[in-house]
């Protein structure tokens, strides 16, 4: 299956999605499995507010909220990506903004392949894989 690619309530659009998806695609060969159904949703800051309290009691927006449905074989789920916020931390950490949202999606995408991100070594672990994905993009296209 290819990944989907959905905007909710926001004027932001991803442009040049078939690259996109063929590196998510290939990440998730790389690691060894197979895309199921696999869905992004674009969402704004009151919308990833949303689901952060009704799904997980955060009352806070962030940049990823993702939602597993994985089995061994394929990578299923719903990554919903606060793009509000996603502008903000780029301009904070001043890189592209296209890079962060792809290191988002990346992200989303190795949560629902079990890598976490809860302690000082799984960040590290975890932020050398999403480089080295983001690598994959940047020699297709320039970022």
């Amino acid at each position: 299956m290819v990944p989907k690619i959905y905007y909710n309530d926001v004027k932001f659009r991803l442009g040049k999605t078939r690259d996109i998806k063929e590196i998510i695609e290939k990440v998730i060969r790389l690691e060894g499995r197979k895309t199921g159904d696999l869905f992004f949703i674009f969402t704004g800051d009151e919308g990833i507010l949303e689901i952060n309290r009704e799904f997980l009691n955060h009352d806070y927006e962030t940049d990823v909220i993702t939602f597993d449905y994985s089995d061994e074989r394929f990578v299923n789920g719903e990554i919903y990506i606060g793009i509000d916020t996603v502008k903000k931390n780029s301009e904070i950490y001043s890189v592209v903004f296209r890079e962060e949202v792809l290191r988002v999606m990346i992200h989303g995408v190795l949560h629902l392949l079990g890598y976490y991100d809860a302690t000082d070594e799984e960040k590290r672990e975890m932020r050398e894989k999403e480089d080295k994905y983001i690598q994959l993009y940047r020699d297709i296209d320039e970022l």
